[in-house]
């Protein structure tokens, strides 16, 4: 695959795999526009050159290579469309949220900067997302408005656990005790035998569900996954038991979670109380004595 450093004099230097699209047809340049510095089938060279680049004509300077960019790997599952004013995506204002949440880390590069989704990045795009004004299942941020809100903002609290390897994310206090996932910070690199529990959490965390969720609502969830499985007990359907049980068992590890008590000790509390218990089966119900 080749890979273009292009430059457009007093804009940008940027790096593409497809000149037509992106110089030409998104952002609107003709062939004499630009100019293409060199071209390779090795991202990081590329990759490196660019920031040279952008160094010596004193352009902002990408804070993410192109070589890091999950959008430039194929890895945006959200398909968003970017030209030179803004960054388009394929929802609802009201889907937007969950959409971010589902697609943290993926980054992509504009005429203004590299534009990175985190939780504080969201935060930024649904207090400034507007509505396409020519279709309501479309809505878009201005690119200048958001990398200049890089320029000046920390896209990662300061006091958080490193998330999918890329930066810190911090928790949200809670009424109650404050989330054990943070005291323990035992995330993706940093467990050295996880449980699946810790992978529950570490998904969890990265989807912002401790720093914006509730017990409440995770009771709520519970109880639906809870209805689920009986609904598959009844129909005698093995695979929707066998997923409803899971499902519960990761919608109860974090309610413990937001309580601020793993769900390790929660088990072993329950453990200690009934492992002395004496009792004998009625009508395929366990009766303690």
């Amino acid at each position: 695959m080749t890979y273009y450093l292009y430059h457009i004099p007093g804009k940008k230097v940027g790096v593409t795999r497809d000149l037509e699209k992106r110089v030409i047809k998104q952002q609107g340049y003709d062939d004499h526009e630009f100019e293409v510095l060199l071209e390779s089938d090795d991202i990081e060279f590329v990759s490196n050159m660019e920031i040279a680049y952008q160094l010596k004509h004193g352009y902002r300077v990408d804070e993410i290579p192109y070589n890091k960019l999950k959008f430039n790997k194929e890895e945006n599952d959200m398909n968003i469309n970017i030209t030179e004013q803004t960054t388009t995506f394929p929802c609802p204002v009201n889907k937007l949220k969950g959409r971010l949440m589902d697609n943290i880390g993926m980054a992509w590069d504009t005429d203004h900067g590299n534009c990175i989704i985190t939780n504080e990045s969201i935060k930024w795009i649904m207090k400034n997302v507007v509505t396409s004004k020519y279709n309501n299942e479309r809505c878009y941020v201005y690119n200048k408005a958001f990398a200049r809100w890089f320029d000046n903002n920390s896209v990662y609290p300061s006091n958080g656990t490193l998330t999918g390897g890329l930066a810190p994310t911090g928790m949200k206090e809670h009424a109650y005790s404050e989330p054990e996932f943070a005291k323990r910070k035992c995330n993706k690199g940093e467990c050295l035998n996880p449980t699946h529990f810790d992978l529950i959490r570490t998904w969890a965390n990265e989807r912002g569900l401790y720093d914006g969720g509730d017990p409440k609502t995770q009771a709520l969830k519970l109880v639906e996954e809870v209805g689920e499985t009986c609904r598959a007990i009844l129909k005698e359907d093995a695979h929707e038991m066998i997923d409803g049980i899971g499902d519960c068992v990761v919608v109860l590890t974090n309610l413990a979670e937001l309580i601020g008590t793993p769900i390790e000790e929660c088990i072993d509390q329950a453990y200690n109380e009934i492992k002395n218990r004496k009792g004998k089966m009625v009508n395929g119900t366990y009766k303690k004595d």
